[in-house]
């Protein structure tokens, strides 16, 4: 096994999304991911803390992005404009890093997995959280934050698994803007 070698951490994300698709995720250790990729499971703990983080990894990369768009949210929009705004920062982000097939891999193994679904869903409770207080910051209401927090996360989550679904093709950003489109419809009726 190489020790040093590059492009490891990819390797082991790789190994791991095909092992945990193959076999599952409970079946599936650090010692058969690490092998997978050719590298030492100590190589592995350098990377992940463990096997889940090779499917949670990249949390902190979509909260920031969520947080930072809010931020940055032009002076005086309007909370739903800021949530959209956000919807739009972070859903681009989202596709820049992730590829959609690597997303619809994982998708299908955290649906498969009941401690999954419920770290899935910490991960997106978390994210609310941050939102509502970015929006609180900013002066919003703190019921109102709270609520668009929500709003955030349920739009994102409906529209990330509408974009893994199979035979999906429209862009993430394209989804969430339809998504919040039906929902002002549905508040103006």
């Amino acid at each position: 096994m190489a020790r040093w070698a590059p492009g490891a951490a990819a390797r082991l994300h790789e190994a791991a999304l095909r092992l945990f698709a193959e076999r599952g995720f409970e079946t599936t250790s650090v010692a058969d991911i690490a092998a997978a990729a050719g590298v030492t499971e100590r190589t592995f703990f350098r990377h992940y803390a463990d096997k889940r983080e090779v499917l949670f990894g990249g949390e902190d990369v979509l909260l920031t992005a969520f947080v930072g768009a809010v931020q940055g949210a032009p002076a005086g929009a309007s909370d739903l404009a800021i949530v959209a705004h956000a919807l739009d920062a972070a859903g681009g982000e989202l596709q820049r890093i992730r590829e959609r097939e690597q997303a619809r891999v994982r998708g299908a193994i955290v649906a498969a997995n009941v401690a999954l679904r419920e770290r899935e869903q910490l991960k997106m409770t978390r994210i609310a959280a941050a939102v509502a207080e970015a929006l609180r910051a900013r002066g919003t209401a703190p019921e109102a934050a709270d609520l668009a927090g929500d709003l955030l996360v349920s739009v994102f989550s409906n529209a990330f698994a509408r974009w893994i679904a199979p035979g999906e093709t429209r862009d993430l950003t394209a989804i969430q803007t339809e998504l919040l489109d039906a929902l002002r419809a549905l508040v103006a009726a």
